[in-house]
């Protein structure tokens, strides 16, 4: 929802500019300042224009991926025809029209307002969108372009200083492209540095629960041994559950480690206690007892033998969500907690009646939960409730982790549709 919502006004945005745009091509025309020459030229002169202020829309309106080279190569054309263009009219103005050859209008008609705003939105562009380098050449040369319109027109001081004024718009465009580049670029690295954490927590609960399910699996075959002499059918018990132990670890860890590739961390990170769901009791009763909002647990369904990776995900999903409580939901006066178990999947919800900040980009710590519960084949949600307050359901599967949505049932289930994003 929020990634619709982001879509949506950028979209506005653009169709504002393009209007905008639009307008100011339409008084260029009224007031004749697409026709800097008369005559069998002036035609072709006004289309030339028209087809620069065009230009720069084509540069600037598209969506464009970050550090495009492909942008940068078409401002930088786009700017090198502005200034050719300025060149052109300067050495008509210069020459007289090239001794009367070329008829040359008044000076009031030698450049275009939607050239100069396209212009402008490109410096902006560029500086937000570019590829770093090339973006640098870019920005400088449409800036000249744009503080070299005004010399279409002449080289007196009026012209000079719109020329500066200019140059001022385009330092100014360029200054807040590079400042949303630069707060999106941290914002990336603190993701980044969210999921590494998450990560590496991932990893400590790995090592804890192979640890767990190898030793049990020692002890079981050092009995199995002892026995098997005297007592052949409880050492094909403890076989079996050999069996069964070793295969459960083998699908935790198809599952954990592909989240886990690719990271450099020291692989002597210390060991943390697992929590898991039959600790939800503790959690909750705890924040309740913290105030001023209490929690209330519901459950349905047995949470004793979740595989690990699931219960001590749904644990900190619960956690999370209690944590954002406290911090956003302002005029809060219930959470519920909910905990329901099918066969194939454990869904999780935790609801509030408070109000605060609704919609935004996901928080930290819900990122990292959901690189945590996609790991899994599981889906996090979070958003506002219907009947007010927020919302956080998360369903993660017990069985395969394929892909999640298919085959919910139970509270979570039924209110799986919030818009994914977070307080």
């Amino acid at each position: 929802m929020t990634g619709t919502l982001s879509g949506g006004w950028r979209r506005a945005g653009q169709a504002a500019a393009l209007a905008g745009m639009a307008l100011l091509g339409l008084v260029d025309v009224v007031g004749g300042r697409i026709f800097p020459v008369a005559g069998l030229l002036a035609v072709p002169a006004a289309l030339a224009q028209v087809a620069l202020a065009v230009a720069t829309a084509a540069v600037w309106l598209p969506a464009h991926r970050q550090g495009s080279r492909r942008l940068a190569a078409a401002g930088g054309a786009v700017a090198a025809w502005s200034l050719a263009t300025t060149a052109a009219y300067a050495l008509l103005r210069e020459t007289g029209g090239l001794d009367g050859r070329v008829p040359v209008r008044g000076a009031d008609h030698l450049w275009g307002l939607a050239e100069s705003a396209g212009l402008l939105g490109m410096v902006f562009v560029l500086a937000r969108r570019a590829a770093p380098l090339p973006a640098l050449a870019a920005v400088a040369a449409t800036g000249l372009a744009v503080a070299a319109l005004p010399l279409r027109a002449g080289a007196g001081s009026t012209y000079l200083i719109i020329g500066m004024a200019y140059a001022l718009l385009a330092a100014g465009a360029a200054a807040a492209g590079m400042y949303l580049r630069l707060a999106e670029t941290a914002r990336e690295r603190r993701v980044a540095a969210v999921r590494a954490e998450q990560r590496a927590e991932f990893a400590r609960d790995l090592h804890d629960f192979v640890a767990h399910h190898v030793t049990g699996i020692v002890v079981q075959a050092q009995g199995a041994r002892y026995v098997a002499g005297r007592d052949p059918q409880r050492a094909v018990a403890a076989l079996e559950q050999i069996e069964r132990a070793g295969a459960e670890t083998m699908t935790a860890m198809r599952r954990m480690i592909g989240v886990l590739r690719g990271q450099d961390g020291p692989p002597d990170a210390p060991v943390t206690p697992l929590a898991g769901v039959v600790d939800l009791a503790e959690l909750v009763a705890a924040f309740t007892a913290a105030g001023p909002v209490p929690a209330h647990l519901h459950t349905d369904g047995p949470l004793g033998d979740l595989p690990v990776e699931v219960t001590t995900s749904a644990y900190r999903v619960v956690m999370e969500a209690l944590t954002n409580v406290r911090r956003h939901a302002t005029g809060a006066r219930r959470v519920d907690v909910l905990v329901s178990r099918t066969p194939q999947w454990l869904s999780v919800r935790v609801a509030d009646d408070g109000r605060g900040q609704r919609g935004g980009r996901p928080g930290y710590g819900l990122t990292g939960l959901t690189e945590r519960v996609g790991a899994l084949g599981g889906r996090l949600r979070a958003g506002p409730g219907v009947d007010g307050g927020w919302v956080v359901d998360a369903a993660l599967p017990l069985v395969g982790g394929s892909p999640a949505g298919r085959g919910l049932s139970g509270p979570a289930a039924r209110g799986l549709a919030g818009g994914e994003g977070g307080r």
